[in-house]
């Protein structure tokens, strides 16, 4: 147990050695070894008076002062644990998931709260909202960047902003933007990804899908049931089209492990036409449907719909690979609350939101890599209907 228990240390200490030429100055380094350290450990809970404790400090002045005034370079650090989990998790097949998660909060002060709706809620809140791009490959899963998403409220205030620590230079920007920029720092700084997949937010954003395209990545994207396919006689609904699959069209499969086994649903795939004016060359788009097994309280087997390109030769399996991969993000959502504190911050203003949240992605990419390459390391340290003419081509 003591072996184990210096392994976990060592490795941790492994990481920063990795992160800290990022910091210009011995006391923000160490003070952010603590701070992680602190995320890392099994508080109540894990705000600035909690890590302050337990690092021995007998106030959350420094810990306070490392999120708000230290000099460090903060993305630098992101891009550090980026490749500390491309090293140890990384495969050519991986898949990018973006999402977003909210942040409930009190009063008007914090960077971009307003009411607005949260999926952790499952309704609308007063609440930031973080958009995070999360890494997911057989050997394991986390997230490897976060943007804080500023509503127009924010944006078109700029004593607001400025007030807020937001750079006069942030304009506002959709969250698809958000996850383009995020997948565009991941896939210039070469993480092995071939798909991307994320839900009907992004989706079905069209200028969010082209982007995919025209950087060459596969994707498997959720869009809403009104989503507009392109068939022989102009184009025609998802659910419409969705509708006219025959019976043979469904296959029973499983899109991953879910924590009470095979996620199991009905899935049916069929290719769309190629226009080569809008197709790359050797690439094909697909519709995927995803039908439940059971009734849901109206008596309907409900059914997600998805837009899905990649290169000719993907099998359906691959997409229900992928489509079931989205998954990861929400698991990654809860392990980094629950585990590292992701939504436990005390800090308002815009320059502070990004160092809490970096080191805490920190804390959950450590967890993440120590599960899939020492998991007794781990387990040591944490006991401490419409008919349409169409040409698609549905598989049976």
């Amino acid at each position: 147990m003591d072996e184990d228990l210096a392994a976990w240390v060592a490795g941790l200490d492994d990481l920063f050695g990795r992160v800290a030429g990022r910091f210009y100055r011995a006391e923000p380094r160490l003070r952010a070894r603590a701070y992680v350290r602190g995320l890392l450990a099994p508080l109540a809970g894990k705000n600035g008076w909690t890590l302050a404790e337990a690092a021995g400090d007998g106030t959350p002045d420094g810990m306070q002062r490392l999120l708000n005034r230290a000099a460090w370079d903060v993305g630098g650090v992101r891009d550090d644990v980026r490749a500390y989990a491309v090293e140890h998790l990384g495969d050519r097949d991986g898949v990018l998931v973006v999402d977003e998660t909210g942040f409930l909060k009190k009063g008007v002060k914090s960077v971009g709260v307003q009411r607005q709706y949260s999926g952790t809620a499952g309704r609308i809140e007063n609440c930031q909202l973080g958009v995070f791009c999360a890494y997911t490959t057989g050997k394991g899963r986390t997230l490897i960047d976060g943007e804080l998403y500023l509503p127009k409220s924010w944006t078109e205030d700029r004593q607001r902003c400025r007030t807020a620590g937001v750079p006069d230079e942030v304009e506002f920007a959709t969250k698809a933007t958000l996850a383009k920029q995020m997948l565009a720092r991941a896939l210039d700084a070469g993480v092995p990804a071939r798909w991307v997949t994320a839900d009907e937010a992004y989706g079905g954003d069209s200028k969010f899908r082209s982007w995919l395209e025209n950087r060459r990545i596969g994707y498997v994207v959720a869009v809403p049931c009104s989503q507009a396919i392109p068939v022989t006689a102009g184009s025609t609904r998802a659910d419409y089209l969705v509708a006219q699959a025959p019976s043979q069209a469904w296959k029973r499969r499983s899109c991953g492990e879910g924590a009470k086994g095979p996620r199991l649903f009905d899935w049916a795939v069929a290719t769309l036409p190629t226009y080569h004016d809008t197709t790359a060359p050797g690439w094909i788009r697909w519709v995927l449907a995803r039908r439940a097994l059971t009734p849901n309280t109206k008596g309907e087997l409900e059914i997600a719909y998805h837009l899905c390109c990649a290169p000719t030769g993907t099998t359906d399996d691959e997409l229900i690979r992928v489509a079931g991969a989205r998954w990861a993000v929400e698991d990654c959502f809860q392990t980094a609350k629950t585990e590292v504190g992701l939504d436990q911050y005390q800090v308002r203003r815009y320059d502070a939101w990004y160092p809490h949240i970096t080191l805490a992605m920190l804390a959950h990419t450590y967890l993440a890599v120590t599960a899939a390459i020492s998991p007794k390391v781990l387990a040591a340290a944490s006991s401490h209907s419409h008919s349409v003419k169409s040409d698609v081509f549905w598989h049976t």
